[in-house]
């Protein structure tokens, strides 16, 4: 299958100054110092308690300035978050939001993006999920241009609800939906604190709660899990069911979804005391038969 491609809507949020580097240091869970200019990496901003203030990505433009590509609407937290600590440090914040970028996922990505070089026109990349190729193109030419061209090199366009199957089957949560200011980073994945914490760089804010959650085994009161539903595409909220001792009990609910094949997938949390088998947990969704499966979803749902 070709790479897929769609017009996305982010919020870029600019830090910049001469202790740019310092200070996000002290902010972030990912060390930001040893990022080389061009370089991407995923990062949680916290609050002291350790709950999440935003996750994102963030890219090094060069020695003393960083942008970050957050979800759409979340600029606008990132910052307040990252101004409310900057006392006597000499760096700018600036938020700038709804900036459409070239999404583009799945394998062959990296290889269409470099045969398409010097054509893309003046811009930089920020790499796309974890564990599944692809990048999100921030230009300073039409994003319709960047998508135009993406296509004519071989890149299948999709719509917002084809890029948030993608997003939901590779287990990406999502500001808004799977995560706010109540969240604890280890319920959203594994491979999310993998991606965007850093365990060796020294203190930052909010890293006690991060810290201790990691030595106790990642023990948290519940985790994200896929939902895969036949016959419809329920609506975020939505519960779904499954059989307990004392007959059906509702084990989460639906955060994201999107059409899927001839149904539908989503993403809920499931809690702890639930165990969900690798062949998936026999669930239903209204009146529509529905799987949970722990993420990401295999090939076969």
């Amino acid at each position: 299958m070709s790479p897929q491609v769609v017009a996305t809507s982010k919020d870029i949020v600019t830090v910049s100054g001469p202790d740019a580097v310092t200070y996000l240091q002290g902010q972030l869970s990912q060390d930001v110092a040893g990022l080389a200019e061009g370089e991407t990496t995923w990062t949680f901003v916290l609050a002291p308690q350790g709950k999440v203030e935003g996750w994102g990505r963030v890219h090094r433009l060069d020695d003393d300035r960083f942008s970050f590509v957050v979800d759409s609407g979340a600029g606008e937290a990132w910052g307040a978050r990252l101004n409310r600590f900057l006392l006597r440090t000499k760096a700018e914040i600036e938020v700038t939001a709804d900036v459409m970028v070239a999404s583009i996922r799945g394998e062959g990505s990296e290889a269409l993006l470099e045969s398409l070089d010097g054509v893309l026109g003046a811009g930089w990349r920020a790499s796309g999920w974890p564990g599944a190729e692809g990048f999100d193109r921030v230009s300073g030419a039409d994003h319709r241009d960047v998508v135009e061209n993406l296509v004519a090199g071989g890149a299948t366009a999709v719509d917002h609800d084809g890029m948030e199957a993608l997003r939901i089957r590779a287990g990406v949560p999502a500001w808004g939906s799977e995560i706010d200011e109540d969240t604890i980073p280890a319920t959203l994945g594994q491979w999310v604190i993998d991606a965007s914490v850093s365990f060796t760089k020294g203190c930052y804010t909010g890293q006690e709660l991060v810290a201790r959650i990691d030595s106790r085994g990642g023990n948290v009161p519940r985790s994200l899990h896929g939902v895969s539903v036949e016959g419809g595409v329920p609506a975020p909220g939505a519960p779904v069911l499954v059989s307990g001792d004392a007959g059906e009990i509702t084990l989460g609910e639906v955060t994201s979804c999107a059409p899927h094949g001839t149904g539908a997938v989503g993403l809920l949390f499931v809690p702890r005391a639930h165990e969900v088998p690798a062949g998936g947990l026999e669930a239903r969704v209204g009146d529509m038969p529905a799987t949970v499966v722990t993420l990401p979803f295999g090939p076969s749902t």
